[in-house]
């Protein structure tokens, strides 16, 4: 076959792979009936107030899952044996806010460790094209591909656990203080954390609304709180829940609880806050030492023993 008949049967097969992705992204990008009805409508739940409406998101990794489910679970598999520590696996998970099992993240790890593996790979053989490298060595540079790839994931959900309590710590004060504007305004516990949930928007107002949803099931009170405090990895978290079950408990006044905790945490905040500019400020003297300082010690200097050399007979 001649070169253009090739060129003409790889560009109708590019032609057909885009018009395929175009094709799914419309079907993607249509609406669904009940998102384009249900807002009309009064007497069913409004669209923001229900998670039923929400549209079904997919990842490549789940992609991923579906085409080569069974040797991405038998690998994932392979890799919870090896590293282990699902425990701790499953508490980052939840502290991130990520609706995953254990296996779903190990798959992530897998598809990670594969993207690695695949880099290392092309490294091999660019240097195996330009006549560098030996197979063995190759072949542990892939590995170490892998193993990179995978170690990369789990450093990525322990910094998206930072992310979300970071978040959570900056939204505590004002989460804090209309609890406390609800209770004082006459408000049951249960009423004002509703109304803080329906009108809030967070990290924060995700875990309130998993406290709600086990109040709503049944579960008493200082329990669903308790579940949060022993869930949360943020001290300041427990210690609010543990203060809100302690005041339901004993009678204690619950507005001046929540109140005194989000001055804690603001006076907390400014703390780190002057920690931090301490620290910059510390960081800061390194590019003025090592780049501005020599410079300037140049340009005052070198003209004068430029002018000494000329001078000098």
């Amino acid at each position: 076959m001649s070169t253009a008949v090739w060129g003409a049967l790889l560009g109708a097969v590019a032609g057909a792979g885009l018009l395929l992705v175009g094709l799914r992204v419309a079907v993607l990008r249509r609406p669904q009936l009940s998102v384009r009805v249900l807002p009309y409508l009064r007497d069913v739940p409004r669209l923001d107030e229900t998670s039923v409406l929400r549209p079904v998101t997919s990842t490549p990794t789940s992609a991923a899952a579906g085409i080569f489910g069974p040797l991405l679970r038998r690998a994932a598999d392979l890799v919870e044996r090896v590293l282990g520590g699902s425990t701790s696996v499953r508490r980052r998970l939840q502290r991130a806010g990520l609706d995953r099992t254990v296996q779903d993240f190990r798959i992530e790890q897998v598809v990670w460790g594969l993207v690695g593996f695949a880099a290392a790979a092309a490294v091999v053989l660019l240097r195996a094209l330009g006549g560098v490298g030996s197979v063995g060595s190759g072949a542990v540079f892939c590995v170490l591909g892998f193993v990179c790839g995978v170690f990369l994931r789990d450093n990525r959900l322990s910094t998206q656990v930072k992310n979300r309590e970071r978040q959570v710590l900056v939204e505590f004060p004002t989460v804090a203080e209309l609890l406390a504007l609800s209770v004082a305004a006459g408000e049951s516990p249960v009423s004002a954390l509703d109304r803080v949930v329906r009108r809030s928007n967070g990290a924060l107002s995700d875990d309130l609304a998993q406290v709600l949803a086990r109040i709503r099931t049944g579960e008493p009170v200082g329990a669903a709180f308790e579940s949060l405090a022993r869930s949360t990895g943020l001290p300041i978290v427990a210690r609010f829940a543990t203060g809100i079950t302690v005041a339901m408990e004993r009678g204690t006044p619950l507005a001046d609880v929540l109140h005194a905790q989000a001055a804690d945490v603001r006076e907390a905040g400014r703390r780190l806050l002057i920690e931090t500019a301490a620290r910059k400020e510390i960081a800061m003297m390194a590019p003025v030492v090592f780049f501005v300082l020599p410079v300037t010690i140049l340009f005052a200097f070198y003209p004068g023993v430029l002018g000494l050399r000329l001078t000098t007979p």
